[in-house]
């Protein structure tokens, strides 16, 4: 199974949110790559970084945090927040990212994403749906879609898309453990499916529940930084 630790950033900082909320962010290191080099050192090979700052201003803001981590870190990134234009894409690109995650642009401009799928290939485009009681979320989860979400992946699943970060919102930041039977229903109903569950992590047990529902990767991060996870015994037990 693959594991993915996630640096959320703000003004350059690393953070981490409850549901989205900006109001509850905390600070865990102010920087970011120090904290990059800490998972590469630990064995991890990839990495998840939100532009949190980008998420809410609808265009990338920390890319100097990207370029960085990029260059000082053998890491694999996926990369997201903000990403609305193509601009915005191949500034993700040029700063190193490996993958970019799409969510908000996903659900208003299809059309869009589905170009860039085929100029850029289906390895370095991640669909993100990020769910709210079965509904798609967008614009840094402060607005909801009328678009559930089964339909939402079963559409872009048909058309060559095969890496989805889906996110629980209610799970996020909680420690209260994923959505691991929503999980487990997307990969019964698109066992193709390259997912990514998102949102609640909070122990060893929970990562062994992933596996054992057929999740090929899960990406985490308030269990890392309040501790929850000793990353050594991870890496022990879910070698990468």
């Amino acid at each position: 199974m693959l594991l993915i630790p996630a640096i959320d950033i703000i003004g350059g900082r690393c953070v981490r949110l409850t549901k989205g909320d900006y109001a509850t962010e905390k600070v865990y290191s102010h920087d970011p790559v120090m904290i990059a080099k800490e998972m590469e050192a630990l064995g991890f090979k990839r990495l998840h970084v939100v532009d949190l700052d980008g998420a809410r201003s609808r265009h990338i803001v920390n890319i100097e945090v990207l370029t960085r981590i990029t260059t000082e870190t053998s890491l694999v990134v996926d990369f997201g927040g903000g990403i609305k234009s193509e601009d915005d894409l191949q500034k993700a690109f040029d700063a190193g990212a490996h993958m970019v995650t799409l969510g908000s642009i996903a659900v208003k401009e299809p059309e869009r994403v589905l170009q860039w799928l085929q100029r850029f290939g289906a390895e370095r485009i991640v669909l993100g749906a990020d769910v709210r009681d079965g509904y798609v979320s967008i614009n840094g989860w402060k607005e909801e879609s009328a678009i559930a979400l089964m339909p939402f992946l079963e559409s872009y699943l048909s058309q060559g898309i095969s890496h989805v970060l889906c996110t629980d919102i209610s799970r996020d930041g909680m420690l209260a453990g994923p959505s691991t039977e929503l999980y487990e229903s997307i990969m019964q109903a698109f066992p193709q499916c390259q997912l990514i569950a998102s949102g609640g992590v909070s122990s060893i047990d929970d990562i062994r529940a992933l596996e054992a529902a057929h999740v090929p990767a899960a990406v985490f991060g308030k269990a890392i930084y309040e501790g929850r996870i000793d990353l050594q015994e991870l890496l022990r037990e879910f070698p990468q």
